[in-house]
C-alpha cells in the first residue's frame, strides 16, 4: 500500500516537473491588438483610448473620441484598446492604465507617450487644445530631425 502511494506521489511530482519545464521553455506570446501593432509601425502619432464595454464613462467619452477622429484624420491615427480583450494584456502591462477611460498620445517615431489628464476629457475645447499642442511639438521635433540630417 505504501509502495503504491509513493509511486503515485512520485508520478504526480514527475508530471508537475515536466509540465513546468515545458511551460517555461515555451516562447512568450507577444499578442497585441492589430490596430496597435499597425500604429506602432506608423510614421505619425496616434491617440489611444483604453476602454471597456461595461464602463459608462467610456461610453460617454466615445462621442468625443469619434469627433477627434473626424477633426484629425490625417494628423493622428486612432487606436482603441478594450481592456477586457485577452489580446490587450501586453499593451495593458506596458501602459498600466489606472482608470477608464484612459487616453494617451503616442508617437512611435520618437518613442514618446503622453498620458492625458482625465480632467480634460469632458471639456472638448481643452481636449482639442492638448491634441493641437502635441501636433505643434511634433512639428518642431520633425523640423529638428530634418535639419540635423542636412
Amino acid at each position: 500500500m505504501k509502495k503504491k502511494i509513493l509511486i503515485t506521489a512520485l508520478s504526480i511530482l514527475a508530471i508537475f516537473l515536466v509540465s513546468s519545464i515545458i511551460l517555461s521553455l515555451r516562447p512568450k506570446n507577444k499578442l497585441v491588438p492589430i490596430e496597435y501593432a499597425t500604429a506602432m509601425e506608423g510614421k505619425k502619432p496616434f491617440i489611444m483610448l483604453f476602454y471597456s464595454d461595461w464602463c459608462s464613462s467610456c461610453m460617454k467619452f466615445s462621442g468625443k473620441y469619434r469627433m477627434l477622429k473626424e477633426i484629425y484624420p490625417t494628423q493622428y491615427d486612432f487606436v482603441m484598446i478594450n481592456t477586457d480583450d485577452p489580446k490587450s494584456k501586453n499593451v495593458l502591462n506596458d501602459y498600466m492604465p489606472t482608470g477608464l477611460p484612459t487616453v494617451y498620445i503616442v508617437d512611435p517615431t520618437i518613442d514618446n507617450r503622453i498620458l492625458l489628464n482625465n480632467a480634460i476629457y469632458w471639456d472638448f475645447g481643452k481636449l482639442r487644445a492638448e491634441c493641437d499642442r502635441y501636433l505643434r511639438i511634433h512639428s518642431i521635433i520633425e523640423k529638428g530631425k530634418a535639419q540635423s540630417q542636412n
